[in-house]
């Protein structure tokens, strides 16, 4: 990091503590959502340290520089791989992140699925909770 400021360094190692936390502690949900939101937050905070602090008014870039800006873009492209396998660690920990943005999807569970055959019937008999054997009135002849 011999372009990079020191709040690049420091974001980045604390989003590395949160991922630490969150593979030590297996059971806590809140740590993978901290570790996944310090890593968004790194990414955008990383384009603009790139931006501003990347030397180009040099026109001869010394080796350390320009290893150090390669090591950094690296890291840049593989964030959002981090954070496609950390949402994955979240749903797996039981974390359910339901956000409806007004499109329609679709749900392979049927669990709220009733037919309308079945509720037409429902509503033609009467209650019987406990299945018990209703008494048929005697036919008057």
């Amino acid at each position: 990091m011999a372009f990079l400021p020191r709040s690049y360094a420091w974001g980045n190692f604390s989003v590395l503590a949160l991922g630490v936390w969150a593979i030590a502690h297996r059971d806590s949900i809140d740590a993978v959502v901290m570790f996944l939101m310090g890593t968004v937050g790194t990414i955008l905070t990383d384009i603009v340290h790139i931006g501003i602090y990347y030397p180009t008014r040099d026109l001869v870039i010394l080796d350390v520089l320009r290893f150090s800006a390669g090591m950094a873009i690296l890291n840049l492209l593989l964030k959002p791989a981090s954070c496609f396998f950390v949402y994955q660690m979240y749903k797996e920990r039981g974390g359910d992140y339901n956000v409806n943005f007004g499109f329609p999807t679709v749900s392979r569970t049927r669990d709220d699925y009733q037919s309308i055959d079945q509720q037409d019937q429902e509503s033609a008999r009467p209650a019987n909770p406990f299945n018990q054997a209703q008494d048929k009135p005697a036919r008057a002849y």
